[in-house]
């Protein structure tokens, strides 16, 4: 029987209990897929900290890239053999093989390989919505992304800068300075000593950005708001640093008719079709060289505890994976 990391109450990393589990026949719907890679992602310290509550004992995990071993009735959208990649519900990407909707899966190009599938999947699609759906970036735009060094934030830069944006991203360190600019930021900003907000204003000669893309949260939300241009986009999509607090919408008046949104991949992929549609945008923008996926932690699936606790303190860049 395979093995898998559960959870059975809320907690630190040490909550990650690395357990045999039982895995039945795919039931109608569904494919067996024996993973090659997992992806590892912010959403999943929410689930283990019970910050997004879940009922347990749980799985967890929500990416990962494999081969299909078999599926259920019913099943028109994979075969046996397909290689695969998927991001989003139900939980359990933590694990040597599990079942999963196959209405979910992707069929992963040759071109890519599991590791680069399992690493931008989620990260990857995020930036796909975001980008495309959520505030579709113009040639001209000026953007402000958030913890540019991050695994998002590294796709969406290289992304949005190949859509013709002047790209502004905040980091924490000179290290991650360095990343975001080889990775299409045309301006950095090191939040840890500089005031963003006036920066931001400073690049765009005091108009500034169309759109902020913030997946940090509580300490950034604020200078967000102050960043934007009259009618800009607030786009908040993670808390990284802890939930935003309750906003009074007159601040969106009196910052310039300002609009927020709080948007989630589940909801912009929640249609088989756009699922496919985001997923072939993902895949052509990495086949062709403009988005790299930058790999730069492995650990072994069984090690995930240290792999949560180097993501809380931060010292994780660009994508991270498990490997079963």
């Amino acid at each position: 029987m395979p093995y898998a990391i559960r959870i059975h109450q809320a907690g630190g990393p040490e909550a990650l209990c690395w357990e045999e589990i039982d895995l039945p026949a795919p039931a109608p719907g569904e494919a067996t897929v024996r993973h090659r890679a997992v992806g590892l992602n912010y959403i999943d310290v929410y689930h283990r900290t019970g910050l997004y509550p879940l009922t347990l004992p749980s799985g967890i995990g929500l990416e990962g890239a494999g081969v299909v071993e078999a599926v259920g009735a019913g099943v028109a959208e994979v075969k046996v053999g397909d290689r695969v990649a998927y991001a989003g519900g139900p939980l359990g990407a933590y694990a040597e093989s599990r079942n999963i909707p196959a209405h979910r899966l992707l069929k992963l190009p040759d071109a890519i390989s599991f590791e680069t599938g399992a690493a931008m999947m989620l990260q990857g699609l995020t930036a796909a919505y975001l980008l495309r759906k959520t505030y579709r970036v113009q040639p001209g735009d000026a953007v402000l992304i958030q913890a540019a060094a991050g695994g998002v934030g590294l796709i969406a830069c290289q992304w949005a800068r190949a859509l013709g944006a002047t790209v502004i991203g905040t980091v924490g360190s000179p290290a991650k300075a360095e990343l975001a600019r080889a990775h299409g930021c045309h301006h950095v900003i090191n939040y840890s000593n500089e005031d963003f907000a006036r920066r931001v204003r400073e690049i765009t000669a005091g108009e500034g950005v169309a759109v902020v893309y913030d997946g940090v949260g509580k300490d950034t939300f604020g200078g967000s708001l102050d960043s934007l241009r009259p009618m800009g986009m607030m786009v908040s999509f993670g808390n990284a640093s802890g939930p935003v607090p309750p906003l009074d919408l007159i601040q969106l008046s009196q910052k310039g008719s300002l609009f927020v949104t709080r948007p989630t991949l589940m909801s912009y992929t929640a249609k088989r079709e756009d699922l496919v549609a985001l997923g072939a945008e993902l895949f052509g923008v990495v086949a062709s060289g403009q988005v790299r996926i930058e790999i730069n932690q492995t650990y072994p699936l069984q090690a995930a505890a240290q792999a949560h606790r180097d993501l809380e303190a931060r010292k994780t860049t660009g994508s991270t994976i498990l490997l079963p």
